[in-house]
């Protein structure tokens, strides 16, 4: 039975936080507020989790551009490579924020992600996600419920989300109203810094 929990981004319940890092231990799927648009995500280390959300998707979990949603930029060097100082300045400036960033990742990247080259990583300036994958221990994947042909409302109230995919997750997280533009996306896999879309976020960072 998929369940709608009202979290506050200033002071994330510690009894909620419980729940939802529970509900991901266990293989469960969720649905998420950020910074951007809400997100639906799980456990990067479950395999039937990650099946699950790419059979949402369309797509196949080998093919599928997952980011990863981290608490902070402390824990990059567990799934990317060694970062140059210039890029890091970067990640510094920008994050937390409305941001993805494409990175080198690493052979410590969870094994549905081993065939990965690059791997996209958020740390959203929203309390409650973070605040969730700290609790849980390690990043969850991360997928926009962002939907151009639907109605905005299904994609920012909370109570549409959970009224429109309740059959589909877990748990849906009321964290207020979202918003309807996606992260910025930025490749700094390579030498050039590359814009791959445009977002939220602003382009002064670079």
């Amino acid at each position: 039975m998929s369940r709608l929990i009202k979290m506050y981004n200033e002071n994330p319940s510690p009894k909620a936080l419980a729940q939802v890092v529970e509900v991901l231990r266990k293989g469960g799927l969720i649905i998420y507020p950020t910074d951007t648009v809400y997100g639906l995500g799980c456990d990067i280390t479950n395999s039937k989790a990650l099946e699950k959300i790419a059979r949402i998707k369309k797509v196949r979990l080998d093919k599928a551009n997952f980011s990863f949603i981290c608490n902070d930029l402390s824990n990059l060097s567990s799934y990317v490579r060694q970062i140059e100082t210039p890029v890091y300045k970067l990640l510094k400036r920008a994050l937390p924020g409305p941001y993805t960033f494409v990175l080198k990742g690493n052979n410590k990247l969870p094994r549905d992600f081993k065939k990965k080259k690059t791997v996209g990583i958020r740390v959203p300036d929203n309390n409650i996600i973070r605040s969730i994958v700290k609790e849980l221990g390690n990043p969850i994947v991360s997928t926009s419920i962002y939907d151009e042909d639907e109605l905005i409302e299904y994609t920012t109230d909370p109570e549409l989300i959970f009224e429109k995919w309740k059959d589909r997750v877990d748990l849906v997280i009321d964290g207020g109203y979202g918003n309807n533009v996606p992260s910025t996306i930025i490749d700094v896999s390579e030498d050039e810094v590359e814009v791959i879309r445009e977002g939220k976020g602003s382009l002064d960072i670079l």
